[in-house]
């Protein structure tokens, strides 16, 4: 080949060999986490003589179709009322505020100890809420449920003894979920969690690593907070940054993998979307903020390290941006190519990246279903194609991240479904794509054209990878468009309906 056929490679597999480090990394959390498997937590070492003061806040923003449940269950927890609070912590600013404040108001006549507080304004969004509910918080300690959890009766009773240790800052729980078998999107956002909580948490707790405090179905020591300068809104995923600045000032986290929390899972793909960028963007915004500190901090190269990995993955996207940009011209270059030139390419660059994705999900499910964990191995294509459908959205989120860009808190809509479909009712709380998903659909024709190239090159064995790209941006763009477009259809025909009723 000539040399700028090589210069034109040189890029492509740079970018290849940067996302392949991650790939590593994630061998190296399936090693950590069956290295120190013996040291998962199970029970307190030590336990309080008498039960302390403990407070539980419920953020909540528009979440009119799942607070009654939250309140519900959480009312369901066992502990001495005499020594719980409540905070029903509301900053919505539709029809949640009355219904939620009538919900209070007659759990509080039955004798429990619950109360509403609405703020004017949402300052700081969860952060701002959380911090303003601690000045008149009575708790030692703080429990934290989003409004979507139902956390279990016995959630306080198998937590608060770790705290008799007076180093542990936080105790962190698995969430699992109440629709995971709704729709194929919801199975695979599912197999993503269990792989963070299975492995992630269990690899990172086990081995003395920093791990985050994942925002609900946790409890925190209030002292811990405000030793580490309290709840913080410059970032949109206030707790990792409180997790990180609370673990450089030296206090401990436990994680609990056998007590779970059921919780409810996005069940249209731009809610998801949504949802994961704004945890791409915080946790860049994070990485930003804290690994100059933690690289200068006096801590282990080891810890250092698994800080940088944690807080820095999703780089990956504006990098896989790239990488399909060049991936036409890579294509018609490597055409001349021999074999054992690409085998001695790829082989290697697909072993650190792609193979592990697939292994790590399916550790994962092994792990938390020994039973029933074969079916992952069948999900593992569409787990890679909506993993391809966050590339854009993420990337704008990290960029934005990257170049200081602050955005609104965006919440994920959760409607209590149950089996039921997304209804004309539950519509109000969608946000809008805008011009998303025809980016995806363009790119999507992008993958398209690289697959009639490869047809007529003979390059066959690139068909089944490139095939996935086309599935992810496809389901993802022509999924919300179609979403969006039976809203507007069932919006119509409702205010057809009304105005044949006025007439």
């Amino acid at each position: 080949m000539a040399w700028f056929d090589w210069a034109m490679l040189i890029p492509y597999f740079t970018i290849l060999a940067i996302l392949s480090v991650y790939g590593v990394h994630r061998y190296d959390i399936i090693r950590t986490y069956f290295k120190h498997r013996e040291k998962a937590t199970g029970e307190p070492p030590r336990r309080f003589e008498q039960l302390p003061p403990v407070t539980i806040q419920l953020p909540l923003y528009n979440e009119r179709y799942v607070v009654e449940r939250l309140i519900e269950e959480v009312v369901k927890i066992e502990y001495p009322r005499e020594r719980l609070q409540i905070q029903v912590l509301d900053d919505s600013t539709d029809d949640t505020g009355p219904f939620a404040e009538a919900l209070v108001e007659r759990y509080r006549l039955l004798g429990y100890p619950i109360e509403y507080h609405h703020r004017s304004n949402r300052h700081g969004f969860k952060a701002g809420a959380l911090q303003e509910g601690l000045q008149t918080a009575i708790g030692e300690f703080v429990a934290i449920f989003d409004a979507d959890f139902c956390p279990p009766a016995d959630f306080l009773q198998r937590t608060v003894h770790f705290f008799a240790d007076p180093a542990i800052g936080v105790v962190q729980t698995r969430w699992s979920y109440l629709n995971r078998d709704y729709n194929f999107l919801t199975e695979v956002e599912a197999m993503l969690l269990d792989g963070h909580f299975i492995l992630e948490h269990g690899a990172r707790s086990r081995a003395g690593y920093f791990f985050n405090f994942n925002g609900t179905a946790g409890i925190l020591r209030k002292a811990m907070i405000d030793d580490a300068g309290g709840w913080q809104h410059d970032t949109l995923t206030e707790d990792s940054d409180l997790s990180y600045r609370a673990q450089l000032k030296g206090w401990r986290f436990v994680y609990l993998p056998g007590l779970d929390c059921p919780s409810e899972l996005p069940v249209e793909m731009h809610g998801f979307q949504v949802q994961q960028s704004r945890w791409a963007k915080g946790l860049t915004q994070v990485a930003r903020k804290l690994l100059p500190r933690i690289l200068k901090a006096d801590l282990p190269a080891r810890v250092k390290a698994e800080a940088f990995m944690h807080l820095t993955p999703n780089i990956s996207y504006p990098l896989m941006i790239v990488v399909s940009a060049l991936m036409l011209p890579v294509m018609i270059v490597r055409f001349y190519m021999g074999i054992w030139q690409m085998v001695f390419l790829d082989l290697p660059l697909i072993a650190a990246s792609f193979w592990s994705i697939s292994l790590f999900y399916v550790v994962a499910q092994r792990e938390l279903y020994p039973r029933n964990w074969k079916r992952s191995i069948l999900m593992l294509p569409m787990l890679i194609a909506v993993g391809v459908g966050l590339t854009i959205i993420n990337t704008r989120a990290v960029l934005e991240a990257l170049f200081g860009i602050q955005t609104a808190f965006a919440r994920t809509p959760k409607f209590a479904l149950a089996g039921r479909p997304v209804n004309l009712e539950t519509r109000k709380y969608r946000s809008h794509s805008g011009w998303l998903p025809y980016a995806e659909v363009a790119v999507g024709c992008y993958f398209v054209g690289m697959i009639v190239f490869a047809i007529q090159t003979y390059n066959y064995f690139a068909i089944p990878f490139l095939l996935l790209f086309v599935l992810g941006y496809w389901w993802a763009g022509f999924g919300t468009l179609y979403q969006e477009y039976q809203g507007r259809l069932r919006w119509l025909k409702q205010r057809r309906l009304e105005l044949a009723r006025q007439a």
